[in-house]
């Protein structure tokens, strides 16, 4: 029996899309082509924490007695400080640079604003170590508003050291050259401040990237990312945190932090 001509021409219409994909180089593969990277620069504290150390919104355990904080990159834009601090926040960390090609624009407004709030605050580093050295990093970061002062209101700059979003985890680095980077820029930040940079990381990513190395505990604070209802396990070489990053869904603005003590315990972190 014959088939009717339109019966051929709707079968014709259903494997067009088959057809073309096979008939286009390349066509297929770019159907499965994963997005694009983020543009440099628009790294941020956290951002790959709730993928792989968290689960996010969840309220900590405030048992113990804390201090409310915050910390906020170009991405809050310019920030209420009124409203944060009226909320019960007293302390603030700001995004200052990234790499040695990138500086917040909002920086004044948001390091300013929390300072004449009243907040006690400190500016923060998005590393990058397979851009340049750590040691040029942390003079691109002290020359950029990562320096610190004691006035008793600034906090020592912080290393944001987590999952690369631009790339490979551990940014192409094994954990004996990703402990090495880090010892240039934190060698390098004391020599210029005569301070010692807290260390903002998470756990696993610490494991994974530095083999879990302990050789920072003794002088660096450690600042821990993870997202639930306690802090869990903490990197190797310390025994305590000092901050606690415990959200990135902040009830106003920011990633919200706890302070591991009474306000008088973060003045003192301010004033060396």
């Amino acid at each position: 029996m014959p088939v009717h001509r339109s019966v051929t021409l709707l079968a014709t219409l259903a494997l067009l899309p088959l057809l073309l994909t096979l008939a286009l180089p390349g066509a297929a593969t770019a159907a499965r082509k994963p997005p694009a990277p983020p543009a440099r620069g628009t790294a941020y504290m956290g951002m790959g924490v709730a993928a792989h150390d968290g689960v996010g919104g969840l309220p900590p355990d405030n048992r113990a007695v804390q201090t409310e904080g915050v910390d906020v990159s170009s991405h809050q834009g310019n920030v209420d400080w009124a409203a944060l601090w009226n909320s019960g926040v007293k302390w603030a960390y700001v995004k200052a640079t990234e790499g040695t090609y990138y500086k917040n624009p909002y920086f004044p407004q948001q390091y300013n604003g929390s300072y004449n709030i009243g907040m006690i605050r400190g500016a923060y580093h998005f590393a990058t170590p397979d851009t340049t050295t750590g040691a040029a990093q942390a003079d691109f970061f002290v020359n950029n508003g990562g320096g610190w002062s004691r006035d008793g209101k600034t906090l020592p700059g912080a290393l944001d050291i987590e999952w690369n979003p631009y790339g490979a985890a551990c940014y192409g680095k094994s954990q004996s050259a990703m402990v090495s980077w880090l010892r240039d820029f934190l060698n390098r930040y004391k020599y210029r401040t005569g301070r010692d940079a807290v260390i903002y990381t998470a756990t696993s990513w610490w494991k994974q990237c530095t083999g879990n190395y302990s050789g920072f505990g003794a002088s660096s604070p450690l600042w821990v990312a993870r997202y639930n209802t306690t802090v869990g396990e903490l990197p190797a070489g310390w025994t305590y945190y000092t901050m606690w990053q415990y959200t990135s869904t902040g009830p106003i603005v920011g990633d919200h932090n706890k302070f591991n003590g009474a306000y008088d315990r973060l003045q003192a972190l301010a004033n060396g």
